[in-house]
Formats: C-alpha cells, sequence, structure tokens
C-alpha cells in the first residue's frame, strides 16, 4: 500500500489499527503494575516499594533512548520501529513472567520500558505526520482518543487475566495480546512510510528556540502532575474524607473525562488553535482542585477527577499537535522526543515527591500541583506559530 493509497481509502482503518495498538500497550506496560503489584511483591519477596521502583525504571528508559528512537523514525519510516514494539513488549511481559527475584523483575521491567519508548504515542503520531503531514491533528486525535481507554479496558482485563491465570499467567496472556494480534494488526493496518530527507534529524542538531523550552516546561509539568494523580489520586481523596470506595469511583471519572474531551477535540473543537485549547486545558486540574477545597466529600472528589481528566485529556492530544502546529512536519519526531525527554524524567521522579507532600500536607500537595498547572498557563503565551531555523540556537 502506498502513502496516497493509505491517504485515500484507510484514514479511519489507520487510526482504529493505531489506537487499538495503543489500549493495548499502555495496558500491558504502563498500568500493569498497578492491578498486579502487590501479587507480585508477595510471590517475589520484595517489597512493594520495589516493584514500583521498577516501574519508574521503565519509565526512565524511554528518556534515555527516545531520541534515537525518533531519529531512526524521522529517516527510515515509522512502521518498522511500530512492528519492534510487539515484539519488546512481548519479551518484557515474558520476561516479568518468569521472573524468580528482584532482580529478574527489574531487568524484564527494563525491557517493558524499552518497548514502550518504541511503541507508545509518539511513535504512532509521527506515523500519522509522515502519512498525512500537517493534516494530522484529527488522526492524532483519534489515536488518542481510542489510546485514552487503555486504563479504562486494561485494568480489567488485567484483573480478569490475573483472577483466572495467577499474575504470571495475566503477563504471559499479554505477551500473547502483542504477538498474535497487535503484531499482525499493524503489519496489516499500518502503512509503510518513507523518511524526510536527511536534514536535523540524521544529525540531531534539531535546534532549541524560546518556543521549545517553553513546550519543553509545559509538557514535564504536565507529566508530573499526570503520574502524580496517577498513582495517588484515591489516596488523596481518602485524605479530603471519603472512603476507599468513594475514592476510587470518584478516580474513574478521570478515564471518562479524558475520553470525553478527546471526543469533543476530534469533533467540536478540531478547527480551534490548539495553542487555544491548551491553554483551556491548563487550567482544568486547577479549578478541580477548588472545587475538591470547596465542596469537599463526594462533590469535591468527583470535580477534581474531572478537571484532572479533562485536562490531561487534551494536554495528551497537544503533546502531539502543538509540535505540528508550530513547527510543521520536518523533523517531527525527533523534535517531539527531544521536547518530551524532560517530561519523561518528570514523571520518573512525580510519583515519589507528591508521597512526600501529601503526607506533609494534602492541601498543599493540591495546591503545588495547581501551582505548576498556572506555569504550563503562562508557558502557553509568546508561542510563535512557525519556528525558523535560523532564529534558533543548537542543542549541546
Amino acid at each position: 500500500m502506498s502513502e496516497g493509497e493509505a491517504q485515500r481509502r484507510h484514514p479511519a482503518a489507520v487510526v482504529a489499527g493505531l489506537g487499538l495498538g495503543q489500549v493495548v500497550a499502555f495496558a500491558c506496560s504502563f498500568y500493569l503494575m498497578g492491578v498486579l503489584g502487590d501479587a507480585v511483591a508477595r510471590d517475589l519477596s520484595v517489597s512493594t516499594a520495589f516493584v514500583f521502583a521498577t516501574v519508574s525504571l521503565s519509565l526512565a528508559v524511554p528518556a534515555l533512548v527516545a531520541p534515537r528512537v525518533a531519529r531512526h523514525i524521522d529517516a527510515r519510516g515509522g512502521k518498522p520501529v511500530l512492528l519492534s514494539s510487539h515484539v519488546v513488549l512481548a519479551a518484557g511481559l515474558a520476561l516479568t513472567g518468569v521472573a524468580g527475584d528482584g532482580v529478574g523483575l527489574a531487568v524484564a521491567m527494563a525491557v517493558v520500558g524499552a518497548g514502550q519508548a518504541l511503541g507508545l504515542s509518539p511513535t504512532p503520531f509521527a506515523i500519522l505526520v509522515q502519512l498525512y503531514g500537517e493534516a494530522a491533528r484529527r488522526p492524532i486525535t483519534g489515536v488518542a482518543l481510542i489510546g485514552g481507554l487503555g486504563s479504562t479496558l486494561g485494568w480489567p482485563l488485567t484483573a480478569g487475566f490475573a483472577e483466572a491465570f495467577g499474575w504470571r499467567g495475566a503477563c504471559f496472556a499479554w505477551a500473547g495480546v502483542q504477538l498474535l494480534f497487535c503484531l499482525p494488526l499493524s503489519a496489516w493496518l499500518c502503512p509503510r512510510t518513507r523518511g524526510g530527507p536527511r536534514h536535523d534529524a540524521a544529525t540531531g542538531a534539531v535546534r532549541w528556540d524560546r518556543t521549545m523550552i517553553q513546550l519543553a516546561v509545559l509538557f514535564a509539568c504536565a507529566w508530573f502532575v499526570s503520574t502524580c494523580m496517577s498513582a495517588h489520586l484515591p489516596r488523596l481523596l481518602a485524605h479530603f474524607g471519603l472512603t476507599i470506595t468513594q475514592a476510587a469511583a470518584a478516580a474513574g471519572l478521570v478515564g471518562v473525562a479524558a475520553v470525553s474531551v478527546r471526543f469533543l477535540e476530534f469533533t467540536v473543537l478540531r478547527r480551534l488553535n490548539p495553542v487555544a485549547t491548551t491553554r483551556a486545558a491548563t487550567l482544568m486540574h486547577p479549578a478541580g482542585v477548588l472545587g475538591l477545597l470547596a465542596a469537599g466529600g463526594q462533590a469535591g472528589g468527583a470535580a477534581l477527577a474531572l478537571g484532572q481528566g479533562a485536562g490531561n485529556g487534551m494536554l495528551a492530544v497537544a503533546k502531539g499537535v502543538l509540535p505540528l502546529s508550530l513547527y510543521g512536519d520536518r523533523d517531527y519526531a525527533y523534535r517531539s522526543a527531544i521536547l518530551g525527554r524532560p517530561a519523561l524524567i518528570a514523571q520518573v521522579f512525580g510519583p515519589t515527591v507528591f508521597a512526600l507532600a501529601l503526607e506533609r500536607s494534602p492541601t498543599g500537595a493540591v495546591l503545588m500541583t495547581s501551582a505548576l498547572c498556572l506555569v504550563m498557563f503562562a508557558m502557553t503565551f509568546g508561542l510563535a506559530r512557525r519556528g525558523r531555523p535560523a532564529q534558533e540556537t543548537a542543542i549541546a
């Protein structure tokens, strides 16, 4: 299938295939230990803290290798990288399933992290940009919309696998899904794309300017807040008087809000300036915090969950769309990778930092995340529509 045929005949199929791959990729990597962590810790005779330290390790791997992966995508196309991600994720999951001690688990999760670097959202976004150029905003939003179901579907599926087969069997089941479902689906529906001419991506010399710095700060703060909430939202709401059952129910609204705003972005909001929608997204978490502090209880918990979900849902789209909108499709994958590296590093430390803040003061913890969102709000002002190479400064 040629690139032109892919654009004319199968854009919806391409988006659906990439989106379903993202659902599975997030479910079997990012959200895996949220269900299996306690059982893994008991069986391997390690602490739960150690298990989640290996999760942090898996998140650190993409921060190290993502720019190299992105240069390869820009130069040679994204389909081979996406196909290899399914194999690497399956290998990491299989290694997790056979791990006999903490060292084995750490090695396995590092391999899972390598699979994340190859296959999570930057890779399908880059493929869509190579297919559709600057018209890729809506396909990117579509993939993000479907991929947002990763937690909604992933957590109960992992729990079902674990109940039926044990935690090791759950890892093997997800490995099988990667090899038997995702790999053939991507091979069939994802068109092969050509790499671009050897511009900056070939040398790693994409350059920082003020707009790049603002975007990097914005995304780093966004991913820090997101991982804080992903790791601690039910515990946070319990500190504000909700029972565990009430807190879990309220936290479930995060996914509902995220998918809802991505659907709006895919339909109603797609013609709006992405800078404007990003600016609105940065204020949604602080609005939810205001509702929590003002109302408390279940209403306040729901307000925070909805605000966090809506803001994070729109920012996940902005991560793919803003670099395209401001800089065009040249060296898109590599530019996105270096913009995202501070965010990848920030998300490694987010859960630990927020845990310390939460122990000191729950109110202070949410005021901290709200302050970071206001920093993000400030970073949306003065963004240049298109960066020009002559005005940029080289990365060291």
